[in-house]
């Protein structure tokens, strides 16, 4: 299986496909499943691809994920191979998008063809659901797959996500959850005016300092025992026009919060308003709501993929739902249950990204030993 992932993770790696750009990587995946009889369809949104291809019918329908759009390489000069080369050496795949994640989404392609090739009249479906819109808005891809099917009622039971997830080893992590994730984009009005004459101005800045300690320091719960605490950072702030004598109009500021299972949206709204209220700010506010925080709690999809990992390296995994946001988020929305599980994420997005040529192989195992768990047992 480890030589078939691998070709398949090259193959994947060598289409420059940085993000919504596909550049024929499901074209590849969809001329693999439809020799095994998958039903292929196609589902373009906007500058966005989308694949969604089912072998078998009825339930459990088991969803493999993935995406096979990636970030931007960054200076490549500074590569030690060309990023969409698809180098091994030393054991290694380098390239961008080899952990995140063409070396996962092969593996999850293998593992299903090996399963349907050795199962054809297997129960339930196997699924893939395939985007290209991951690493960018994450507006046409996947959100909009997951609608389509909804508005049609398809189901999906269970949905293994091929994120990057072990931290030191193999297996280590899988996610069962994600954080939510929220920003505030605020305006705070001021009056214009020169620095000599304050009494004739109103500075936004000054006038928003107390409420953004109480900001930064306010506690929002203390998490629970699948989430850690909410926490809150400000990623941009600022106000002037270049100009030392000039006493600002107004002041930008946003602000992101990752939030767990113990608040929601509508609550970090509504304490916000409270406290721009308390200390009587004029403002306005843009907010974005990228993805409500989602959780599967222990059962026969986790149950499966511990012991599937477990069986292939000797290592009892960690469930975890720390980290940024992923697709699982939209999938979680059909009632399904989701996991992610993946290679080293060491060095995602980071030149020179790279993945183990062993822990790829390791991953099909892993994958298709799932299959077999679900859909056997």
């Amino acid at each position: 299986m480890r030589g078939k992932v691998v070709s398949l993770a090259q193959d994947l790696i060598r289409r420059p496909s940085i993000s919504p750009n596909d550049e024929g990587c499901q074209q590849i995946i969809a001329e693999c499943l439809e020799k095994l009889d998958f039903q292929i369809e196609w589902m373009p949104f906007n500058d966005t691809l989308n694949l969604w291809a089912k072998h078998g019918a009825g339930e459990p329908v088991i969803v493999f994920a993935g995406h096979t759009d990636v970030v931007p390489t960054g200076d490549e000069n500074q590569w030690s191979f060309p990023p969409f080369s698809a180098e091994i050496i030393d054991g290694m795949l380098y390239g961008r998008g080899a952990a995140d994640m063409k070396g996962s989404l092969a593996a999850m392609i293998v593992a299903a063809e090996e399963y349907v090739k050795a199962n054809p009249n297997h129960k339930g479906t196997v699924a893939l659901l395939i985007t290209s819109d991951e690493e960018a808005a994450a507006k046409d891809g996947t959100v909009r797959v997951v609608e389509t099917l909804m508005a049609r009622d398809e189901k999906i039971t269970y949905c293994m996500v091929g994120e990057p997830s072990s931290a030191k080893n193999l297996g280590d992590v899988v996610k069962n959850g994600r954080r939510g994730s929220i920003t505030g984009n605020l305006y705070i009005q001021g009056i214009q005016g020169h620095v000599a004459y304050p009494h004739l101005a109103e500075n936004p800045i000054h006038k928003a300092a107390p409420f953004l300690q109480e900001l930064t320091t306010y506690q929002w719960d203390k998490g629970n025992e699948f989430f850690p605490p909410t926490s809150l950072q400000i990623a941009n702030i600022h106000a002037g026009m270049g100009s030392n004598n000039i006493i600002p109009a107004e002041l930008y500021i946003q602000f992101n919060l990752r939030y767990c299972t113990e608040v929601t949206d509508e609550i970090i709204k509504q304490k916000v308003a409270e406290m721009l209220a308390k200390h009587n700010l004029k403002y306005r506010i843009e907010w974005n709501l990228s993805g409500k925080p989602f959780l599967t709690k222990p059962g026969k999809l986790l149950d499966s993929i511990i012991s599937a990992i477990e069986e292939t390296t000797g290592i009892t995994s960690k469930a975890e739902t720390g980290g940024g946001t992923s697709d699982g988020r939209f999938i979680a929305l059909m009632g399904a249950e989701v996991v992610e599980f993946g290679p080293l994420n060491a060095t995602i997005h980071k030149v020179n990204e790279c993945v183990s040529v062993e822990d790829l192989g390791k991953c099909g195992e892993i994958y298709h030993k799932m299959l077999v768990n679900l859909l056997d047992s």
